[in-house]
């Protein structure tokens, strides 16, 4: 499903000390649903937005010491001045919702177990149904369109109000409480409730593509991308759903263990973020060295680097989508602009701003945007978005295919 948002290591916020940033996704715990846009088709909204306002993080933790002091909620008051701010990515989370988000980034979530995307026509649709999960149970199908989440129509909502419905945020829902979805298939219309629960997510896959190079009777029973005679079995598809930690190691081996001739497509479409620390892992699978992002922190540029000795030979096609974001935006960034791969597909979502991480007086937590960050060609992402190399429509994954061909990857 997708991933959580998007920071740097280990936080420590229980212990005290605030180590890290954070590139947040739509909502910081949205992600733990696996409802993030997956699909080419985006809305109007996304080419319109602008850079982040910041918000003061004296002005929050002083509003929720007030606040505490006089024996009210500290959030709330720490969420009035974010509101007010104009800060869009900025929020304030309770103990139990920041819990959520730390397990969210080891790649376990409260959901039901699907992903969605908005459709050609506006409406949400069911994108990946996870295996086993409430939602595989109760027989929803990918396809399936979402109309209603608790009696509340979703057909033109926003993706982040739909998925902020199916976690229960604004009524603190936790596993084993119920969500009831209204789903459309054809021309019927049915409603199923599903109880959330405590899910896991295989952030990483790997899977083959194409024919093999060699000539072939058949399917080799081989499940490597390399047959016992040593031939290209094809080109390889890597599809990271999220960076949870774990993640970029996994795009490492993945890559480490093509055979040497195939082609890589690394699909990073509906891939919301994650851990920045597990994209520039990713990136270093196909880098040797040299600059990914820098960043700005009130001001303070920073850098972030590729370790040395990635695969830089092999032919790679990066697709993207509407639902791509993030941490995936700045993997995307540095591999384009360091003309490592042929991106493709649709113009991505445009988050790049920085969050920083605050405990507050009363225990919440909040996230506010402290500054940007910019590919290695200088590029600003936020509220734009990175135009792939070819666009495509419907059919990107094919056209991809076909791309990575034309590079000699196989496929």
């Amino acid at each position: 499903m997708s991933g959580p948002a998007q920071c740097f290591g280990p936080r420590g916020v229980r212990r005290g000390a605030v180590l890290t940033l954070v590139f947040a996704g739509v909502l910081a715990t949205a992600a733990a649903t696996g409802s993030l846009p997956r699909g080419s088709a985006k809305s109007e909204e996304f080419a319109s937005r602008s850079v982040a306002s910041t918000v003061d993080r004296d002005e929050v933790v002083d509003a929720a010491a007030r606040a505490v002091a006089d024996g009210k909620s500290g959030k709330e008051a720490a969420e009035e001045v974010v509101s007010r701010s104009g800060d869009r990515w900025g929020a304030v989370y309770d103990e139990r919702q920041y819990e959520e988000f730390e397990q969210a980034l080891d790649g376990s979530y409260t959901g039901v177990g699907l992903s969605a995307k908005r459709s050609a026509d506006g409406q949400v649709e069911v994108a990946r149904v996870q295996p086993g999960s409430p939602a595989d149970r109760a027989g929803i199908e990918p396809g399936d369109l979402l109309r209603s989440i608790d009696g509340h129509r979703v057909d033109r909502r926003p993706v982040a109000e739909v998925v902020a419905l199916l976690r229960g945020d604004r009524t603190e829902a936790a596993e084993g409480s119920t969500v009831v979805l209204g789903i459309g298939r054809g021309t019927g219309l049915r409603t199923e409730t599903l109880r959330r629960a405590r899910l896991t997510t295989e952030a990483v896959t790997v899977r083959r593509i194409g024919t093999p190079r060699s000539a072939s009777s058949g399917p080799s029973s081989d499940p490597s991308p390399r047959s016992s005679s040593g031939s290209s079995s094809g080109a390889v598809l890597i599809g990271v759903d999220s960076f949870t930690r774990g993640s970029g190691a996994k795009v490492r081996e993945a890559v480490r263990a093509a055979p040497s001739d195939a082609g890589v497509l690394l699909d990073l479409r509906g891939n919301s973020g994650g851990l920045v620390t597990e994209a520039v892992t990713a990136a270093s699978a196909f880098l040797d060295g040299g600059l990914v992002a820098t960043y700005d922190v009130h001001g303070e540029q920073r850098a972030l680097y590729a370790q040395p000795g990635g695969d830089t030979d092999r032919p790679l096609v990066v697709l993207v989508d509407g639902g791509t974001m993030s941490a995936a935006e700045l993997l995307t960034g540095a591999l384009q602009d360091r003309g490592r791969a042929v991106t493709v597909g649709s113009r991505t979502f445009g988050k790049g701003s920085v969050q920083m991480p605050s405990k507050l007086p009363g225990g919440s937590v909040a996230e506010l945007t402290v500054g940007h960050y910019r590919t290695p060609a200088g590029r600003g992402v936020d509220g734009r978005g990175i135009t792939p190399d070819l666009t495509v429509g419907s059919g990107a994954e094919q056209r991809a295919e076909t791309v990575l061909s034309g590079l000699g990857g196989g496929s």
